[in-house]
């Protein structure tokens, strides 16, 4: 008997679960990430040089302190001065002869100056008249004039920026004024007018120089017009005699000498002799033991910074405090106007300088692999010091290794 079965009522469409991803899934996609993110360095990071090259190199102790300079400088001094006329430029060089200033004495006035001025313009109006005045060419005038117009030209161009040296440019202005005042001199000698303004000038000339005293340099060296009024008590026949609390004095505002016998009296300038000067330096430092004759690097702290090599010539302990002589083959211009700052001193040793990457380990002994060509040797090396990820090395015999020579990094 066949036999029906009631049909079975319809599903209503629910929600599907959503699918997980399984643990073994998870790790293999992390692991495709940490590849792609490897090869994705290591392609496009360029490649670190496995080679380097050795370089030369400084290495030593450093020693802090305070510094005196002292100059060979010589100071010449006035009583009764009034006025100063500077002939000679601050900081220049000057030579036996040299013309450095004109000293005005009591009694001079600088209204002898203004008279002289007045005289000097009368002249040159009355020049300036007897020129336009005259019907003729004259040659010779227009071509010292000329000269006069081109050397003012070239003063004005350097001062404007040209290339130049101004104190020669300056010095040639003054020689062709000087020449055309000479020939328009000569030219109206006979001019009655112009000859009694010329006695007038000279007059005055001879007035002023009754008050005035040239200083010619006696010696070459460089010439100064500002002094601190230790260049009379601290010299380089006597720095080496002062103890270090005598320099420590000198140092705090104590100048050297006896001041009274300078009393009324006024420091015109100083010539220093170039090419030599003296450093005495006060350090701090119980454990240093400088060697006489050695020369270290000397590093002078001011607004500009002066590196040189000095040389010591002696040294005292005394006060917790090393003083320390030096001397110093070098040009006097960085120091022309300092007496104190803050130094310092170093021993350097020459050395090789190499990446820290260079530095092998072979049988227990430090070195580096040094590529010459298809052949890599092993030299031995002592590291004297490891700085900013350079390590600076000696080899253990001499002449192994010198600058330029390729290593090999690891």
């Amino acid at each position: 008997m066949y036999q029906m079965n009631p049909p079975e009522p319809p599903q209503m469409p629910g929600r599907q679960e959503k699918s997980r991803l399984s643990v073994p899934q998870v790790m293999l996609i992390v692991v495709v990430l940490a590849f792609l993110a490897w090869y994705l360095v290591t392609t496009l990071t360029p490649e670190t040089a496995p080679y380097a090259t050795i370089s030369a190199g400084t290495i030593g102790s450093r020693y802090s302190g305070d510094c005196l300079i002292v100059r060979d400088e010589s100071p010449y001094v006035a009583e009764g001065v009034t006025n100063v006329d500077r002939k000679s430029e601050e900081g220049s060089t000057v030579y036996r002869g040299t013309l450095i200033c004109n000293v005005y004495s009591s009694g001079f006035s600088t209204r002898e100056l203004t008279t002289l001025q007045e005289y000097r313009d009368q002249i040159k109006e009355y020049q300036l008249k007897l020129l336009s005045e005259q019907i003729t060419t004259d040659a010779t005038a227009d071509k010292l004039e000329s000269d006069v117009l081109s050397r003012a030209r070239e003063v004005r161009e350097i001062i404007g920026g040209a290339r130049g040296n101004m104190t020669n440019q300056e010095r040639l202005l003054s020689a062709a004024i000087e020449a055309r005042q000479s020939y328009l001199k000569d030219k109206y000698s006979n001019d009655q007018r112009m000859s009694r303004l010329y006695d007038d000038e000279q007059s005055q000339l001879q007035r002023i120089n009754s008050w005035t005293k040239q200083y010619t340099a006696v010696s070459e060296g460089v010439v100064s017009f500002y002094s601190d009024g230790y260049e009379f008590g601290l010299t380089v026949n006597n720095y080496d005699t002062f103890t270090p609390g005598e320099v420590r004095a000198m140092m705090n505002g104590q100048k050297p000498g006896d001041e009274t016998l300078q009393k009324g009296k006024t420091t015109i300038f100083r010539t220093v002799r170039d090419g030599r000067w003296y450093v005495l330096m006060l350090i701090r430092d119980s454990g240093f033991n400088p060697v006489e004759g050695s020369v270290y690097e000397l590093r002078l702290e001011n607004f500009k910074d002066t590196t040189v090599q000095a040389r010591v010539e002696s040294f005292t302990r005394a006060g917790g405090e090393l003083e320390i002589r030096l001397s110093v083959e070098d040009s006097v211009l960085p120091v022309l106007y300092i007496r104190t700052c803050t130094g310092v001193l170093g021993d350097n040793v020459s050395s090789l300088t190499v990446p820290e990457k260079a530095i092998y380990t072979q049988d227990n002994m430090l070195g580096v692999v040094v590529v010459n060509g298809e052949y890599q040797i092993f030299i031995p090396v002592n590291v004297l010091d490891r700085r900013d990820g350079m390590a600076f090395i000696s080899p253990i015999q001499q002449g192994q290794l010198y600058e330029g020579q390729t290593v090999r990094l690891f």
